[in-house]
């Protein structure tokens, strides 16, 4: 996040591109705050093995990296009209 904001600055992005460059960013911080939120539920429910717990944890991370994925996506859709 922080190579992507000074790169923004850097190229001088326009202020829609920033606008999608920050919902980007909040959205992988805040499925990664509710993907730490539901392990720690699952680990407090569940503290020993549990087969279906691990798939609910693993649900949770797929949901982090289809944000990152979306991210990256919008990061370059936002930056090679720059580069």
């Amino acid at each position: 996040a922080i190579a992507v904001a000074v790169s923004g600055f850097y190229l001088h992005i326009s202020k829609t591109d920033w606008l999608w460059i920050i919902i980007a960013t909040a959205l992988v911080l805040i499925t990664e705050i509710l993907n730490t939120a539901i392990e720690k539920l699952v680990d407090l429910v569940s503290p020993g093995y549990n087969e279906l717990a691990g798939k609910v944890k693993d649900i949770a991370a797929g949901a982090v990296f289809l944000a990152a994925t979306l991210s990256v996506v919008i990061g370059i859709l936002v930056f090679i009209p720059y580069l």
